[in-house]
């Protein structure tokens, strides 16, 4: 990929090559602690990020299967869930864990019905749901399955026809070459997804380290940068199963989108939700495009991109304000 998006300019390879061996040799830092899981459901917690005896709303927020979590509580200063407590809001993040090799056979379906439905259950009054990316998809299918106070979407696909012809042909064919040697291990590396979210936008994945090796270290900017990356390159292999189903069923075949994915004992279909709900669009995602989204009545096109939303410089005015003004709204717990 650097081969191909620098072929002409041997000063810009230099300078990514640069950029790429600043952010590994970047200090880090302590790696800081998550937040306290007080529910459980095998390898599944939900991370309490209340303050300890609040009685504000309950809000589950669902991140991907892809990546770890904690893109959603980054650093102190860029953290919605810290943000989401300070203002009286109960919000747990689900952490899925890490897969066993007994798990191969277990697809985001089953991640939905095995995991998150059992999670929801535990809850004395139903909580708000919210997802971010593919979070989003699976919090959608939960709320059709069972009741829920709410539904946030956050940048979050439902018709996968709306990914563009080259990007569904690109990932098939990394699927393609991938799928033989997933298959034997029984997960889904990181790596091939990486290499997925790559080749959706190969020139932006070079350019940032260009910019980054003309960073200050050290500076907010730098830190953040790394922050964001460390997050972007980690994140355990999905089941194998997930990763077929992901692949296969959505991206290919648009199951959730075409009415045939079914959750729970139903079908999972926008149209039936019974609770309030909102869709966070970002119109200038190069990661989930807006085509993608699950078109609710109640949609908020942003301006910032698919991680900006969550932790740019933008997040709190474009997504965090609205998304707590929307929760403020919904009606209180009987």
């Amino acid at each position: 990929m650097l081969r191909n998006e620098t072929a002409t300019s041997p000063e810009r390879r230099a300078a990514a090559l640069a950029g790429l061996r600043a952010y590994q040799d970047a200090p880090r830092g302590k790696t800081r602690k998550p937040a306290p899981a007080r529910l459980r459901k095998g390898r599944a917690r939900l991370r309490d990020y209340g303050a300890k005896g609040s009685r504000g709303r309950a809000v589950i927020v669902i991140p991907s299967l892809i990546n770890p979590p904690f893109i959603l509580d980054l650093v102190p200063e860029t953290s919605l869930l810290r943000w989401l407590a300070d203002q009286g809001f109960r919000p747990f993040l689900l952490d899925w864990g890490s897969p066993g090799p007994a798990e191969r056979d277990m697809d985001v379906t089953a991640h939905v019905e095995r995991l998150l439905l059992p999670l929801i259950a535990k809850f004395e009054e139903p909580p708000v749901l919210a997802g971010y990316c593919l979070g989003g998809t699976i919090a959608l299918a939960a709320a059709c399955a069972v009741p829920v106070a709410g539904l946030a979407m956050i940048a979050a696909p439902w018709h996968f026809a709306g990914f563009s012809d080259a990007a569904r042909h690109d990932i098939a064919e990394l699927w393609r070459s991938a799928q033989p040697v997933c298959e034997k291990m029984g997960l889904v590396p990181m790596e091939v997804l990486q290499a997925g979210f790559w080749r959706l936008d190969p020139a932006r994945t070079i350019a940032k380290y260009e910019s980054f090796g003309a960073m200050e270290l050290g500076s907010a900017g730098a830190r953040s940068f790394v922050a964001m990356e460390d997050w972007a390159n980690a994140g355990a292999p999905l089941p194998y199963a997930a990763g077929r189903q992901m692949f296969d069923d959505f991206i290919h075949a648009d199951l959730p989108g075409t009415g045939r994915w079914r959750v729970g004992g139903t079908i999972a279909d926008p149209a039936t939700l019974s609770c309030p709900a909102i869709d966070f669009v970002s119109l200038s995602d190069r990661i989930v495009p807006a085509a993608s989204a699950a078109d609710l009545p109640n949609r908020r096109d942003l301006g910032a991109g698919h991680v900006g939303m969550i932790v740019g410089r933008g997040a709190r005015s474009q997504l965090w304000g609205p998304l707590a003004d929307w929760l403020s709204g919904l009606p209180a717990p009987r």
